[in-house]
């Protein structure tokens, strides 16, 4: 009997090897420009060190930086550990903890012996990360047990390594690499073969913050130190320059300098709308309004506060507990000793969601088969008790509107009902400018339901997309193993904005829990009870972060359609002050949202005024356009300006803010 592994290569091409061989062996073999290029591999579909023996019989693929996630989730995993040892080098008595990759670098959490660590520090650390990489130090991996791990910890006086080893599960496998011969970290990997594999030019440490031990505030106070890392400098450079433009169109910035919205401390993580910003919301209420409307919903308002009992039934009291603003059913009764308080039965909760409420709807009275689908739409506020540090702008708060909808209809309907769907988010994502790219969400390790429940859920989707012709590599179609929602699989949609970087917005999920658990029921043709399958839905997502995607896509310089002030008549003197009031009141009357200017100031003053407000239309007028009757229109951003009649200029204003769902 031959002790020879088969390994199998993606051409299909077998490989017979002794035992220890590595996949760096494998690529030496094939060829020594592939030995050169390969910095890891995937082993029977796991991502793997190419330095560690092959285990028994595999599939091997051999990863090199044209794999470009798999290359950055390893480049970047070593950049944290490089981290971690040039902050222990430097930094003498520091503690370090954990250091994962992020979608666009990594960071690593430190307990420092004296202070913590500033922004100032890390010019000497990002020095020190190049002397580790030039070393070109061996990454060794090596399985521990957990009594010689716990010791190790100990004795060099890694409190939070040895608490985390010790409280890993039993059955689980304690590995650590080493950096060279002198310095190591427990990490499950995997790694490249040493640091000099490391591009020294194409990494930045980035900012410096706080974080709790474990994220709990209940627990020691951390240093956490960020950085981006990449294949090569041109991937970094290019970051950097898409960070500086997304500075620029931070959207709290310009929420400010617009005079859209602001957010503070009386109402942490809920928004001021001023009347500017509230204009943008109630065109894009309106513009939905008419699109759910054509597509056949009916709008509902359901209430802000239910019962903790309708919660639990629901499921949402044990996944969203913590999350949720809970009250009592009443004012507390007192006694010497302060409230007395009823039991959690008795507790009331603001909405995280709608779909509870919304099968509340959909029971009262007696529903046929012949009534669905029934579409019900909500613009829904809602409340979630996020984290403070979890916060951001638009982008994530605790109290949030959804154009939310729920679909109630027969398991027949389902792939129709998801393909008018996604036809309808396409449409109105196009209307934007927007393009996006859709992702099937599977089923989750923790879950309601059957499996045969979730076959048939996700079949569905796929098969829903593939009939809206949207399952194509042209619409970036990809499935998401694990990570559906507890109850139902789910389609993402992911846009892609003007500089480049993805939002995920609109969902649609198949649902056959919810209807179970809160007992929803149709007077099926065959005269029995059956159960709807309930397909939840958003386009938008919730109105606060879709106006903050719009403002950070288009800079600010929304289309005309939705900009608060569509138009401004600026006089160059004052004599022209009664005209630009009379041509401010016809375009008003047209229905342009337009503001006048008259005020004694250099015209440069106010076009540079009126830009940095974002105004689509200038319209300066002076003595001459008064006397002609005509306007001289400035377009935001461009330099030069045309002289028409005053009717004709509302006509071009009119046609352009014309939402793009009206226009003929």
């Amino acid at each position: 009997m031959s002790d020879l592994l088969k390994i199998t290569l993606p051409d299909g091409s077998l490989r017979e090897v002794a035992p220890g061989t590595t996949p760096a062996d494998i690529a030496a073999a094939i060829g020594p420009g592939l030995a050169k290029a390969a910095i890891g591999a995937r082993v029977n579909g796991e991502l793997f060190d190419i330095t560690r023996p092959f285990e028994g019989d595999a599939q091997l693929a051999l990863v090199t930086a044209r794999d470009e996630a798999d290359a950055l989730e390893l480049v970047r995993h070593d950049y944290a550990h490089v981290l971690a040892e040039a902050v222990q080098a430097l930094f003498p008595g520091t503690q370090i903890t954990f250091g994962p990759a992020t979608d666009d670098g990594f960071y690593y959490d430190f307990a420092p012996a004296e202070r913590p660590f500033t922004e100032e520090d890390l010019p000497a650390i990002e020095a020190e990360m190049r002397k580790i990489i030039a070393a070109d130090k061996p990454l060794r991996r090596e399985v521990w047990s957990r009594a010689d791990l716990i010791a190790r910890w100990t004795e060099q006086g890694e409190t939070f390594k040895a608490q985390w080893a010790a409280e890993l599960p039993e059955n689980e496998e304690l590995t650590v690499y080493w950096s060279g011969s002198d310095w190591l970290d427990m990490c499950r990997g995997p790694h490249l073969a040493s640091t000099g594999k490391l591009d020294p030019n194409a990494f930045k440490l980035t900012r410096v913050s706080g974080a709790y031990w474990r994220g709990d505030q209940k627990n020691a106070m951390l240093s956490r130190i960020y950085g981006t890392g990449w294949l090569n400098k041109k991937q970094l450079d290019a970051h950097l320059t898409r960070l500086e433009e997304a500075a620029k169109r931070d959207h709290r910035k310009l929420g400010a300098e617009m005079d859209l919205f602001h957010l503070q401390q009386e109402a942490h993580g809920s928004v001021f709308w001023h009347p500017k910003g509230y204009r943008i919301w109630r065109e894009l209420e309106a513009y939905m309004r008419r699109a759910i409307d054509g597509a056949g919903y009916r709008e509902v308002k359901t209430p802000q506060v239910m019962d903790a009992r309708q919660w639990e039934q629901s499921g949402h009291w044990g996944k969203y507990r913590e999350n949720m603003f809970v009250i009592p059913d009443e004012v507390p009764n007192t006694d010497d000793e302060g409230p007395v308080i009823s039991g959690e039965a008795d507790w009331m909760a603001l909405k995280p969601m709608n779909c509870p409420a919304h099968v509340l709807i959909f029971r009262q009275g007696l529903k046929s088969y012949r009534e669905l689908p029934l579409r019900l739409y909500e613009n829904g506020c809602c409340h979630r008790n996020e984290p403070h540090g979890a916060l951001h702008g638009l982008m994530r708060v605790r109290q949030f509107t959804q154009d939310d909808a729920h679909i109630f209809c027969r398991e027949d309907q389902i792939v129709d009902e998801v393909r008018a769907f996604c036809e309808l988010a396409d449409r109105i994502y196009k209307d934007f400018g927007f393009t996006y790219s859709i992702k099937l969400a599977l089923r989750p390790e923790k879950r309601f339901g059957s499996e045969a429940m979730w076959d048939k859920a996700e079949a569905e989707l796929r098969d829903a997309v593939a009939t809206a012709g949207l399952a194509t590599p042209d619409y970036g179609w990809e499935e998401l193993p694990g990570e559906g929602a507890f109850y139902a699989p789910k389609l993402e949609w992911h846009l892609t904005d003007a500089i480049g970087r993805t939002w995920q917005v609109g969902t649609i999920q198949s649902d056959r829990v919810l209807p179970e658990r809160l007992d929803a029921g149709y007077i099926a043709e065959d005269g029995e009870r059956h159960r709807p399958v309930m397909l939840h839905r958003a386009i938008f997502g919730s109105y606060e972060r879709f106006i903050g995607i719009l403002i950070e896509h288009f800079a600010g310089k929304l289309p005309t359609w939705l900009a608060p002030v569509q138009a401004v008549v600026a006089t160059i003197v004052s004599d022209a002050d009664g005209y630009a009031l009379e041509a401010t009141e016809a375009l008003r009357a047209a229905g342009i949202r337009v503001e006048s200017d008259v005020r004694n100031e250099k015209i440069n003053y106010k076009v540079r005024e009126h830009s940095l407000q974002k105004v689509p239309y200038l319209l300066v007028v002076g003595k001459r356009e008064a006397e002609e009757g005509t306007v001289a229109i400035r377009r935001l951003g461009e330099q030069a300006q045309q002289v028409l009649p005053l009717a004709e200029a509302i006509a071009l204003i009119r046609q352009d803010g014309t939402p793009p769902d009206l226009r003929g």
